[in-house]
């Protein structure tokens, strides 16, 4: 039995053998427990899906590549319930510690993948992510995390949240290992470009939502990794404002979710955790109608989004608003965090667009990451200049 300090796995039994020789030799990951890994039941992080649901007769097309490449699956990690989380807090499961601030929340959904590359459980970890659940919990955790642009990484096998914005990621504590990981996983990109980056922009509406005390900190950060740039410039990414733009993937991902899970909600009542009730059931509120008045919107953004990024540019932003929340944190407090992480990790999310978390600092030794966003199909090119520029961390 894998000894478990950090209470990272929900399932440390559910392992699996390399099936051929390759790249990944020698490594071990982890899975969130939303990837089908066959014999096993994936649940959610809820224990009425598990009830409802039967063990995996295959294993999602992701771990396969895994195996193929000579990696070996150590057990299923802790989620937020259905992923419908950005905290890591499971009213059912627990919560797993952070190992780099064991008194502050790990951040969710991928709470526990987090936690056991963070805890040196594992080598590097897959989670999925879709308004931030890779990248927030690498922020929180110290470690680099990783969002593919929508659809370079399969979904098949993985519980679906929001098909608009899901993603498979990646999280691992070197950029090496993040990139050799990625390469394995990743399809042929749509676009492409061999050129460099020779182009910043520093999203000054993203750094408008940082936490004041962080304000000096990250902009040094900031400085130390645009200085290799020939163009270095501040601008606000959202004309209509982050609020607009959080919004406006609120709606859109909250139509896909009761899409998803209305029929079972209905069906078999769940027991849901303080909040992920609440969220689950407005998701049932939202009209076609408003869905669709979005969604013009969102399509216009990342068009100017796309033309804007070109293929030598990437946007330079704080990964979350802050430092991660004490545990416990009571939800008059933590509800409003919320909100602040989401207008920064909804410009990935509306744009589909790569994002890699970096562990740049530690402010009274608690993690802080900074994140380059890069445009479509380039994530080759971020994650060699993550690996080139950003090489601190262990393989």
């Amino acid at each position: 039995m894998l000894h478990d300090p950090w209470h990272a796995f929900i399932d440390s039994s559910c392992q699996k053998s390399p099936q051929l020789e390759g790249p990944l030799n020698d490594t071990t990951f982890a899975v969130k427990d939303v990837f089908d890994v066959e014999g096993c039941i994936t649940s959610g992080g809820n224990p009425d899906w598990r009830r409802t649901h039967t063990h995996a007769t295959q294993s999602a097309h992701v771990i396969g590549q895994l195996l193929a490449s000579g990696a070996t699956l150590r057990g299923k990690t802790h989620t937020d319930e259905l992923m419908y989380g950005l905290n890591g807090e499971n009213a059912h499961y627990g919560t797993p510690i952070n190992p780099r601030a064991p008194e502050r929340i790990p951040g969710g959904s991928s709470s526990g993948s987090a936690a056991a590359v963070a805890g040196e459980l594992v080598d590097f970890a897959l989670g999925t992510d879709t308004g931030g659940s890779v990248r927030i919990p690498a922020s929180y955790t110290g470690i680099f995390g990783y969002r593919p642009t929508i659809g370079r990484i399969s979904l098949q096998g993985v519980i679906p949240l929001s098909q608009t914005f899901d993603t498979v990621g990646c999280m691992a504590r070197s950029p090496a290992l993040l990139e050799k990981v990625s390469s394995v996983l990743l399809n042929e990109p749509v676009y492409s470009s061999t050129q460099p980056f020779s182009r910043a922009i520093i999203a000054q509406d993203a750094l408008a939502q940082l936490d004041q005390e962080l304000a000096a900190t990250a902009d040094s950060q900031i400085r130390r990794i645009t200085a290799s740039f020939s163009s270095v410039t501040r601008e606000i990414i959202a004309a209509d404002g982050l609020d607009d733009w959080s919004q406006a993937f609120r709606i859109i991902q909250g139509y896909d979710i009761w899409r998803n899970f209305g029929k079972w909600i209905l069906e078999n009542q769940p027991q849901f955790g303080p909040g992920f009730h609440e969220r689950f059931y407005w998701t049932r509120t939202i009209r076609v109608e408003d869905r669709n008045a979005w969604s013009q919107k969102w399509l216009s953004w990342r068009e100017e989004l796309w033309d804007r990024l070109r293929d030598d540019t990437i946007i330079v932003l704080p990964t979350a608003p802050g430092l991660p929340p004490k545990k416990n944190t009571p939800p008059h407090l933590l509800n409003p965090f919320r909100d602040r992480v989401l207008q920064l990790t909804c410009i990935a999310g509306l744009g589909g667009l790569p994002q890699i978390s970096i562990p740049v600092t530690a402010v009274d030794g608690v993690p802080f990451g900074l994140s380059v966003i890069a445009g479509p199909g380039l994530d080759e090119a971020l994650l060699s200049w993550v690996r080139i520029h950003m090489g601190e961390g262990k393989e």
